[in-house]
């Protein structure tokens, strides 16, 4: 099997099971309404910042989703944001990467979570998924288009794609330091109220 097979079908594996993790863990229909809603602004901030490449907020609402909801709905929140985006930006083959690595972006907000519920922790993981995300989509362009995935192509198209990566990674700190802290207040408060409602027993409330 080709390297290139393998990344598109390694992919494909990974955004499988995000989906069932989803449709299979728990959730009311408030935290779902709730994801629904942050995957749609999280998409919108992206669209809004379409004009300056690379600087997008959408790493930083995903990691705080997934810090203050969880890893499911983070998840859910980075696959919505991309999905939704595309529909302005314009779809294609980079859609299904874009949808895994913002859904992972919005995971690692929750396992990293002592980490994102600060706000230098969370600009430091912000700032390193720049660069993750970054090479990761240089990885599905030679899968998908090629002309090799080799170590030799992957590495002159991360250098190609260096100024671009670095002005994610930046704005993605910038992003972190500005809005983090509040967005997750306004998260975790939400939340905690959504756990509680669904905690009453019907009748003993």
């Amino acid at each position: 099997m080709s390297g290139a097979a393998v990344v598109l079908l390694t992919a494909l594996a990974l955004l499988l099971v995000g989906w069932a993790a989803w449709e299979r863990g728990p959730g009311g229909p408030k935290m779902v309404a709730l994801t629904a809603t942050l995957g749609a602004a999280t998409a919108a901030g992206r669209v809004l910042f379409a004009a300056i490449p690379s600087v997008k907020p959408v790493t930083t609402m995903c990691l705080v989703a997934g810090a203050a909801l969880g890893a499911r709905a983070g998840m859910a929140v980075g696959a919505l944001a991309a999905l939704i985006s595309n529909a302005f930006l314009g779809q294609g083959p980079w859609t299904p990467a874009q949808m895994l690595l913002w859904g992972a972006v919005g995971a690692s907000g929750a396992i990293f979570r002592p980490a994102t519920r600060s706000r230098l922790g969370l600009a430091v993981v912000a700032g390193a998924w720049g660069f993750a995300f970054g090479w990761a989509m240089n990885l599905w362009f030679l899968a998908t288009f090629g002309p090799e995935v080799s170590w030799a192509a992957f590495i002159t198209a991360c250098v190609a794609s260096a100024w671009f990566d670095i002005a994610a990674a930046v704005g993605n700190v910038i992003f972190a330091l500005i809005i983090g802290p509040a967005l997750y207040r306004l998260l975790a408060r939400y939340a905690a109220r959504v756990k509680v409602s669904t905690a009453v027993v019907p009748g003993t409330g």
